[in-house]
């Protein structure tokens, strides 16, 4: 298990105190680190969230950054840090926990975590005891808000007609890309003797190249099976089609999945969770409401 950013803290020191007074840099303070508690390479390699960043580096990025912030460490320069006399005599107490409780003995660090004490209409970094690091707190807290909308987006869609269900799928497949820009290039069906298929996309201006689909507005529970698979295997054969999509708002069974993977066309499943997120992530049925850029330095900018 990969250690919070507050445990990095005191080892971060003593590797930093292995220099002798010289620089350390900070990607050999890393890997000494992952050395030290003993870190699989699965667990070094492990990514934040958003795929730029691994765990560790986040997080000993943090230990680092705290630790300078009280004036325990010195960044001296891009990747590079010393210990300071005053981190040295920080870990000199082998008793002493050098955690975010440590450092508020230090003024700089107080002033840090706490910039806005007179400004009662703005936040602060005061609850920095958490195990957590900051950018870690603000993507957990991101994935939960997305959670809860999808959710929600979910048993909304649910409840809608039959008609409004076939065209909200059309336009998420349009949104992401599905038969390009032109008009017309997607239909709904929903007529009897469309053979259960419900809507159909042409992936060029002809019609050459169509994507049909096939959508169940089920409850929770009401899974598809492996029967309703092959009824939409029929149909794409009786188009005459190579590819489908069939949509749900409840789940596949274990049997329908396999299905469609033995059959020999392409059909695509998309269960209620991975429905509900693509409209999420679409702005099909929900919008925008304020976008928060995480900033980084640019270390190569201050390279000259």
């Amino acid at each position: 298990m990969i250690p919070s950013y507050q445990a990095f803290m005191g080892p971060l020191l003593e590797v930093a105190k292995t220099a002798n007074g010289q620089e350390i840099r900070l990607r050999d303070a890393i890997n000494a680190l992952a050395e030290h508690f003993g870190l699989s390479e699965e667990e070094r390699e492990e990514k934040l969230p958003s795929g730029k960043q691994t765990v560790i580096d986040s997080r000993v990025g943090w230990a680092r950054t705290y630790l300078s912030k009280a004036g325990l460490i010195e960044v001296t320069r891009r990747g590079h840090f010393m210990i300071t006399p005053r981190g040295i005599d920080a870990i000199s107490n082998p008793n002493v926990v050098i955690d975010t409780r440590f450092l508020k003995r230090y003024e700089e660090f107080v002033a840090f975590i706490s910039p806005s004490q007179n400004k009662e209409d703005e936040p602060s970094l005061a609850d920095v005891e958490s195990e957590t690091t900051p950018d870690e707190v603000l993507r957990t807290a991101y994935k939960q808000i997305n959670d809860a909308i999808a959710s929600e987006i979910l048993a909304r869609t649910r409840k809608v007609s039959p008609a409004f269900f076939e065209q909200l799928l059309i336009d998420l497949l349009l949104a992401m890309g599905y038969g390009g820009t032109g008009e017309g290039m997607a239909h709904t069906l929903g007529k009897s003797g469309d053979n259960g298929v419900d809507g159909v996309i042409n992936q060029d201006p002809l019609g050459v190249d169509q994507v049909y689909i096939q959508a169940k507005r089920y409850a929770e529970g009401a899974n598809i099976s492996s029967g309703n698979i092959r009824d939409f295997f029929g149909a794409l054969n009786l188009k005459k089609a190579q590819k489908g999509i069939f949509i749900t708002t409840s789940e596949f069974t274990a049997s329908a999945t396999q299905t469609a993977k033995d059959l020999g066309m392409r059909i695509v499943l998309i269960n209620g969770k991975e429905l509900a997120k693509l409209m999420l992530r679409y702005n099909i049925g929900s919008r925008d409401e304020q976008v928060l850029y995480i900033k980084r330095i640019d270390e190569e900018f201050f390279e000259g």
